[in-house]
């Protein structure tokens, strides 16, 4: 009996929660249905999909043909469409056509008219802004573009600041990020092709790159991974980033962002590959090496030898960054030998009434300071900069005069944190800023040999990393045949190789003639 009542739980649990499979089939069913002879049916259909009229964006407009008297249909979704293009290029021409035999197309006074056949392309295309016509007796529907999607106009770059050149950043609309980087590459071989990326949502991606300098392996490669996602919805390149990075749980980044539509069309000079979505004001550079985040797009601007002293002091605060805190933890605690004797007289006198440990010290306002950077990034931008400035301010010497942190330690996690904000790029930036807490550890344990350990393993691990089957520290390690923009830039017409660990199909920027 206890075996029989096991056995009809088992079936009870097992049984499939009803309208989840189901319905989704019953749906891909209805969406691979051509396209009726009836418009009824087609009305039903498309009612049926879009769940009208209890979804209240999606609008129905039914007319008749001016001349012939045949019966119109026109679906679209109010919220996404422009309603004046419809009424002025399709619905008044249709109702007002003198001439029987007349085409849609002969009709509309709009470009890009589609033809569609199966019930999937009209839903696909009613969601992305375009209206869909139904014509009685006529086995196929018409689309035609009047999509008006809601977004901000084109502003100024907020996190990748430049001093000299364009001033412009991507939006949320993708339309208008295509057609910023049209207006600087003005070459028909720029491609723009798009990936769907998800069964719910239907996001798109879209893959840029100039067919004659791309590697072709790897624009197939990209598209592979983009096709082979499965999910329901990834609304965003931020999210599309850690769906298709090689290691999410590496601390480097291997996919650069960038908000600029300039750094993202030198990229693609270069032979690389971009990819645009809407919702993203930003783009996605495929593949990325170390020295393009740590590059900016002011070391070309500037002149020559400005734009180099620019990434010399970015370089020097990188290592200020990661190793001031350590270092100062690891002369002071295990080699004290080192610092001269007037010096070490001066820290020691005043840390005469501190109690902690340098360790605790440099950790205690390393945590403190991140925590008053997060805050000033959470706050309403009108008060980020009072709380930082201020918390900073009273933090600082209220731990001074309490006896808990000695003013020498104040002055090098001040310049360590101060220094991190050199580095542009949100990712590296937060990689830095980890590496330097391990640092601090290691430090704080065994001195400059824990030090030395930890970099030497760190610049294995960097050694082994590919964004996308490009060594990551390339073209320094392994060396390829490039135009030398590594460390320092060179003059600007010296620069005449693309990257080589990219395989470009046109190696050389300009011609023999034009070098010389």
């Amino acid at each position: 009996m206890f075996k029989v009542l096991k056995k009809l739980a088992g079936k009870k649990r097992n049984k499939r929660p009803v309208g989840s499979e189901d319905t989704l089939a019953s749906q891909a069913s209805t969406k691979d249905q051509s396209i009726s002879y009836q418009i009824e049916d087609n009305i039903k259909q498309v009612k049926k999909i879009f769940h009208y009229p209890d979804n209240k964006d999606i609008k129905l407009r039914e007319c008749k043909i001016g001349a012939s008297e045949k019966r119109v249909a026109i679906f679209f979704i109010s919220t996404i469409t422009d309603v004046r293009t419809i009424e002025d290029s399709a619905i008044g021409p249709i109702l007002k056509n003198k001439h029987p035999d007349a085409t849609i197309k002969e009709m509309i006074a709009t470009q890009n008219i589609t033809h569609l056949s199966t019930m999937r392309d009209v839903v696909q295309n009613m969601n992305t802004g375009n209206a869909v016509i139904f014509i009685e007796g006529e086995t196929s529907a018409y689309a035609f573009e009047c999509a008006n999607f809601q977004g901000r106009s084109v502003e100024k770059a907020e996190n990748e600041v430049v001093i000299k050149g364009p001033k412009e950043a991507f939006t949320e609309k993708v339309v208008v990020n295509l057609s910023l980087i049209r207006k600087r590459i003005k070459n028909e071989d720029l491609m723009a092709e798009t990936v769907t990326i998800s069964t719910r949502s239907k996001n798109e991606v879209f893959i840029l790159y100039i067919r004659n300098l791309a590697n072709e392996k790897l624009v197939d490669n990209i598209k592979n991974r983009l096709k082979n996602l499965d999910v329901d919805a990834i609304q965003n390149l931020s999210l599309l980033e850690q769906y298709i990075e090689e290691r999410p749980f590496s601390m480097f980044p291997s996919v650069l962002y960038s908000e600029r539509p300039d750094r993202a069309t030198s990229f693609l000079e270069d032979g690389h590959i971009i990819l645009l979505m809407d919702n993203s004001p930003d783009s996605l550079i495929l593949p990325a090496t170390f020295w393009s985040f740590f590059h900016t797009s002011d070391d070309h601007y500037l002149r020559f030898i400005f734009g180099n002293f620019a990434r010399f002091i970015r370089a020097g605060a990188m290592f200020i960054t990661i190793f001031i805190s350590a270092i100062f933890i690891a002369v002071t605690t295990y080699h004290s030998e080192m610092i001269p004797a007037d010096l070490l007289l001066a820290i020691a006198g005043s840390r005469e009434k501190v109690p902690f440990p340098v360790f605790f010290e440099i950790l205690l306002m390393e945590i403190a300071f991140e925590l008053i950077r997060e805050a000033g990034l959470r706050v309403p931008n009108p008060m980020g900069p009072t709380i930082g400035i201020v918390g900073a301010l009273i933090l600082g010497q209220a731990a001074v005069e309490a006896n808990i942190i000695s003013p020498i330690v104040i002055i090098v996690v001040a310049l360590s944190g101060l220094t991190s904000f050199t580095i542009s790029d949100v990712s590296l930036n937060f990689a830095l800023r980890i590496i330097r807490f391990i640092f601090i550890f290691s430090a704080g344990l065994f001195g400059i040999f824990g030090m030395t350990s930890f970099f030497v393993m760190g610049i294995f691990y960097l050694t082994s990393l590919k964004s996308f089957g490009v060594p990551f520290l390339a073209p320094m390690s392994p060396h390829y045949v490039a135009s030398g923009d590594t460390i320092f830039r060179r003059v600007l017409k010296n620069e005449n190789l693309r990257p080589g660990y990219l395989k470009p199909k046109d190696m050389k920027k300009k011609s023999d003639e034009a070098v010389k």
